[in-house]
């Protein structure tokens, strides 16, 4: 049968890696004393047990048992600018020797600030948090305050942070607020469910390229779509930017020319440290503004600690200027092209669905233009995937993520590319079998 065919496959290969990896399982059991499961980060679990890493160069992670491995996880494209970039670290030691905990505006979070609201025209004032979490949670909850009304549409599959996620649904674990779930990239279906809640709408909440439910880009006429719906019933637009600000000089809605009421912003802006922030127009993020009477509150002790902040400056600034940004888009496009034209060339049942430096490897045919579309099979595979690319030293996310970096060179494009290819010399009759083919 073919689930026993892959299930052994799985099981030798997850007894090679525990083999290959004792320092790491030995650390992550003696974890469980202190952390529930050995972890403190949900995504970053994979049986048998993770990796525990020690040190980051350029491209690169070295872990705890002495393996060197390509880092095409990227720390899920927060870490666009690698491990070890002179100017980032030059930005925040000088932070750092100038003082941590200010307990004031600095001149750090100026500078991002104008940075990002040059670079995104959408963006014309914009606030800092601590987190891509943080930053959803307040453009949706100035949506709600904003409109004065309470239902959001969200998308199945969609991940707007650790409580505004819906893999399988809405759960309990959400924040309460009245969620509506559309299917991503459904025009009709979408625009049909705006006109039905209309004056009960406060914003469509979307990612321009569904990430954790496979990296799934948002076609034009369904982007355009939510735009001019939101409009026409009174409700705010808010793009989820976090992981997609960093395709070209201006995220998605800059390549596409699509304005949103409302964009959110984490994971690179921060030179690879914690933050996040959220923005838009000027008319709405005027209820922040302090000098003002009867506007809102917006705390939060580390919304512009100086050691993000200065990162971030100097990695927007200095390093991904729109002109690198541009060339990056084009560098990394090219490389998941060149993966699909080599899985063509084999003969085999597998894309890399996503754009430029974003990507998630499907067991499929071609594009997976719905989360609907991705098959029962498709995720039965991924465990092996996942373990057999780790054994070639390439480390991805277990769901199949794939992120590029700026410090990677065709060195590190070649390693992910024969990894691929040994993949399929081993098996490639059990994703065939597997899959029904």
């Amino acid at each position: 049968m073919k689930s026993d065919s892959l299930k052994l496959a799985i099981e030798d290969s997850r007894a090679r890696y525990a083999a290959a990896n004792p320092r790491s399982m030995a650390a992550d059991k003696n974890a469980e004393q202190f952390l529930p499961g050995g972890n403190t980060r949900s995504v970053l679990h994979y049986d048998p047990f993770p990796l525990t890493m020690v040190r980051g160069e350029g491209a690169e992670l070295i872990d705890l048992d002495g393996h060197r491995y390509a880092d095409f996880l990227c720390e899920y494209s927060a870490g666009l600018f690698g491990h070890s970039d002179k100017i980032i670290r030059a930005a925040v030691h000088e932070a750092i020797d100038r003082g941590v905990v200010m307990g004031a505006p600095t001149s750090y979070e100026r500078e991002l600030a104008g940075l990002l609201c040059v670079r995104f025209p959408s963006i014309e004032k914009i606030r800092f948090c601590n987190s891509g979490t943080e930053a959803n949670l307040m453009a949706i909850t100035t949506a709600r305050t904003v409109t004065g009304r309470d239902k959001i549409i969200v998308f199945d599959g969609a991940y707007h942070g650790g409580v505004i996620k819906f893999p399988n649904g809405n759960s309990r674990h959400n924040v309460p607020y009245d969620f509506v779930i559309s299917e991503y990239n459904d025009v009709e279906g979408t625009a049909e469910l705006i006109h039905q809640l209309g004056s009960e709408l406060a914003g469509v909440v979307v990612e321009p390229i569904l990430g954790a439910g496979g990296n799934i880009p948002g076609t034009r006429e369904f982007l355009e779509m939510l735009r001019q719906e939101t409009l026409e019933v009174g409700a705010m637009l808010i793009f989820d930017e976090v992981k997609t600000a960093r395709i070209g000089p201006a995220g998605i809605q800059g390549l596409m020319g699509i304005e949103p009421d409302l964009t959110t912003l984490g994971k690179f802006i921060g030179g690879g440290l914690p933050t996040g922030a959220f923005g838009g127009k000027a008319e709405i993020m005027e209820h922040y503004n302090p000098k003002k009477k009867g506007t809102w509150n917006h705390a939060g002790t580390f919304n512009n600690n100086v050691c993000s902040m200065a990162a971030g400056a100097a990695g927007i600034g200095e390093i991904y200027t729109q002109q690198r940004a541009l060339d990056f888009l084009e560098w990394s496009e090219a490389f998941r092209l060149a993966l699909n034209d080599t899985f063509i060339e084999r003969d085999i049942p597998m894309h890399c669905n996503g754009l430029g430096s974003i990507f998630a490897i499907h067991f499929s045919l071609g594009p997976v233009k719905k989360k609907s579309d991705i098959s029962a099979g498709c995720l039965s595979l991924r465990p092996l995937l996942h373990m057999e690319l780790l054994h070639e030293g390439v480390l991805v996310a277990g769901r199949g993520d794939v992120f590029q970096s700026l410090p990677m060179t065709q060195k590190h494009l070649f390693r992910v590319s024969r990894a691929l290819e040994r993949f399929i010399d081993r098996h490639k009759p059990l994703v065939l079998e597997v899959l029904g083919m």
